[in-house]
């Protein structure tokens, strides 16, 4: 048990209609402080979205969670707020929020590989 890290994470979700507050999943954001980890899988299910809201932009949702990605790099083009340091970046990206798309409250387990583990509350969660 020695040789595992702490890590919380967050599921992100598609609300569409906030006044109705009905979501479903599609992705998940993982940070381990210890590993120096943070990141973001993905995937919005098309079909799931055209039942929940045909108005939405499927293009724009994605377009919004790679900017989320971007972030969790650090990458330039990702602003102010991929500049800030990593535990700084995780608290804005999982904060509450009350657009479309939100955030669970954030958990904590701990795990071997952050970045594995990520992928398997991605597909437990989400897929």
């Amino acid at each position: 048990m020695q040789d595992r890290v702490k890590y919380e994470y967050a599921i992100i979700r598609i609300v569409p209609k906030v006044e109705r507050g009905e979501f479903f999943n599609v992705g998940v954001l993982l940070f381990s402080k210890s590993k120096k980890f943070l990141g973001v899988q993905f995937h919005i299910d098309e079909k799931k979205l055209a039942v929940f809201s045909a108005d939405l932009d499927l293009d724009y949702l994605n377009e919004y969670l790679g900017a989320w990605k971007l972030i969790c790099e650090g990458a330039p083009s990702s602003g102010v707020i991929g500049e800030m340091e990593l535990t700084d970046r995780f608290r804005w990206l999982a904060a509450s929020r009350s657009t479309i798309i939100q955030t669970s409250q954030t958990h904590t387990g701990l795990c071997h590989d952050p970045e594995k583990e990520l992928e398997v509350i991605f597909k437990k969660q989400v897929m």
